[in-house]
């Protein structure tokens, strides 16, 4: 699984200029799934989103996790995090994306973990459509992690 984490003050999410899901401060969570995620990588993901301290104390260093600021995640499926690194030519290749069914199983799956384990509010875009997003990113912060 690949993930990039923006850490946001806001975000709103529509589709054919309607409202799906809108969020206060927490972060932007892009997922892109790879032919042999499983479960287990789903997990760790999770953990990652969930304990990464992104978010400043009083001293201005990144000590609190999503949870310690009361934040919300915007999670939203993203196939073209699965481009072929180093795969040449112009056009992106997507050949390492998991299948649709293991995507949006590992997908739905990865929002229950939140929610469930961790008690973090997370809300989705919609799978397999072309969405806006509208952030205001806080930072800007952005990590890329890969699993």
């Amino acid at each position: 699984m690949r993930i990039v984490i923006q850490r946001v003050k806001s975000s709103r999410l529509e589709v054919d200029n309607q409202l799906v899901s809108e969020i206060g401060k927490g972060y932007n969570v892009f997922v892109g799934v790879t032919k042999g995620d499983n479960i287990e990588n789903m997990k760790k993901v999770a953990r990652r989103i969930a304990t990464v301290r992104l978010f400043k104390d009083e001293n201005d260093k990144l000590n609190f996790n999503i949870s310690q600021v009361n934040g919300e995640i915007l999670l939203v499926s993203n196939f073209t995090l699965c481009d072929r690194k180093g795969g040449g030519g112009a056009r992106p290749d997507f050949t390492l994306s998991a299948d649709k069914q293991t995507a949006i199983e590992l997908y739905n799956a990865l929002q229950q973990e939140l929610i469930t384990q961790y008690g973090i509010p997370t809300k989705m875009g919609k799978f397999a459509e072309t969405m806006q997003i509208y952030t205001q990113l806080d930072g800007p912060i952005n990590l890329v992690q890969e699993y």
